[in-house]
């Protein structure tokens, strides 16, 4: 027979004393963090400070908005990359996300995300269900496997957690860092716009997506693209790789319906009849395509 460490054979606390004690332990650690926050309170103007030069580097700003497309509609906003940046700047902050429960049986996890200025004695929580779910396309599949359980509830629980700390935050505070990180993007490092275009080309292209496609989604080529349609591109990028929106919805590889039926339809092949019987009948002719759609003129038509 083996004969197991005494750690594992000790005997254990009950569940309910266990509770018990974690949950003093939580409640002397907040008690002890309200009062070093009025100790050492945080100072606006460095915080200002430090959240201006943050913003300012590339690597965050990169990584601060999410882009996704709803309904034909952009979706676009500050990522919880940035939220977690701007709660170390601003300090005297808890926030968290907490798993409570999870039931197994009713394939449910019951989840808690909050934000808690200590100093301002300001607190936001959510408690929500997530489903053990994983949505594709609007068919709902069970996740079968426990990471998948965790990383589902992880990536709910991100999602309220950025919620809770944009509404604890002051809203100008957030507003100057988004400002700042877009401006940031824009600017690209100093980097001129034609090498960057190229680069974003070449990052595009490592994940499949051809300039064509990018260039009919911006309605014009790549030779007129701005910085600003870079900073857009580079959102739409990083959230293509967070797994927040696929490639093929944001820019479509095959032509939609609603543009086959705004499409004009091909002119019909037309043949001059016969006349009276002393002139042969003229062969079939293809009708002229509009200057437009002239060959050459860079208009692609079916």
């Amino acid at each position: 027979m083996t004969n197991y460490p005494e750690a594992l054979a000790a005997p254990r606390l009950p569940a309910s004393q266990a509770t018990q004690i974690e949950q003093s332990r939580a409640a002397s650690e907040v008690q002890s963090a309200i009062v070093m926050a009025k100790q050492c309170p945080r100072s606006v103007q460095q915080a200002i400070v430090e959240m201006r030069q943050a913003c300012e580097l590339k690597a965050l700003a990169d990584r601060a908005f999410f882009s996704y497309t709803r309904g034909g509609k952009k979706v676009t906003g500050p990522t919880i990359h940035l939220a977690r940046a701007l709660v170390g700047i601003w300090g005297n902050l808890q926030v968290g996300v907490h798993e409570l429960s999870r039931d197994v049986a009713a394939g449910q996890s019951e989840v808690l995300a909050f934000a808690w200025d200590l100093q301002a004695n300001v607190r936001v929580a959510n408690i929500f269900i997530v489903p053990h779910l994983r949505d594709a396309r609007g068919d709902k599949n069970p996740l079968p496997e426990l990471r998948d359980v965790y990383e589902n509830n992880a990536n709910q629980g991100a999602r309220r957690l950025r919620e809770a700390i944009l509404s604890v935050l002051p809203v100008w505070f957030v507003d100057e860092a988004k400002a700042i990180c877009t401006a940031t993007i824009e600017n690209g490092g100093g980097v001129p716009l034609p090498q960057r275009i190229a680069r974003t080309l070449k990052a595009f292209e490592d994940i499949a997506v051809t300039a064509d496609r990018i260039e009919r989604q911006l309605g014009r080529g790549s030779d007129k693209w701005t910085a600003r349609d870079l900073a857009d591109l580079t959102i739409t990028y990083q959230s293509i790789r967070r797994n927040e929106t696929t490639a093929e919805e944001e820019f479509p590889s095959q032509v939609t319906s609603a543009e086959i039926l705004t499409t004009p339809a091909t002119p019909a092949m037309t043949a001059v009849p016969a006349g009276n019987g002393d002139q042969p009948a003229t062969p079939a002719q293809p009708a002229t395509w509009p200057e437009a759609a002239q060959p050459g003129s860079g208009v692609r038509r079916g």
